[in-house]
């Protein structure tokens, strides 16, 4: 059994700043890529940044120079450094990690249970 679970979200201020932090435990072998996704009311969940097992990052075009997705393997954690948010910003962000529980077994997608982040003033 494997869990990831988020912290962080909250209301925050146009132009501020919140960082998001998610943790896997449970039976994890290895950890390949490590990601955040949001999803706004109304709209399709989307990529927001992902982070390979050596650290090589993407960011979506929206986010660029704005958010910073790190991960402390040894923590089997992934954060998500958000700054100059804006309005826009307001979604419920998940994290998903692509997780291996023994040598044998095949990587699976694991989901957080999402955490709000709400940008308003």
């Amino acid at each position: 059994q494997v869990q990831l679970v988020e912290s962080g979200g909250g209301l925050v201020q146009p132009r501020g700043s919140l960082r998001l932090s998610c943790t896997a435990s449970g039976s994890i072998f290895s950890i390949n890529a490590m990601a955040w996704y949001r999803q706004a009311p109304g709209k399709q969940r989307e990529l927001v940044a992902s982070i390979t097992s050596g650290s090589i990052t993407e960011y979506t075009d929206s986010v660029k120079g704005r958010f910073t997705i790190s991960r402390d393997n040894a923590r089997n954690t992934v954060y998500l450094q958000m700054n100059s948010l804006k309005p826009e910003d307001t979604a419920v962000y998940y994290c998903s990690s692509n997780i291996r529980t023994s040598y044998s077994a095949p990587v699976v997608k694991y989901w957080g249970q999402g955490t709000q982040v709400t940008v308003s003033s």
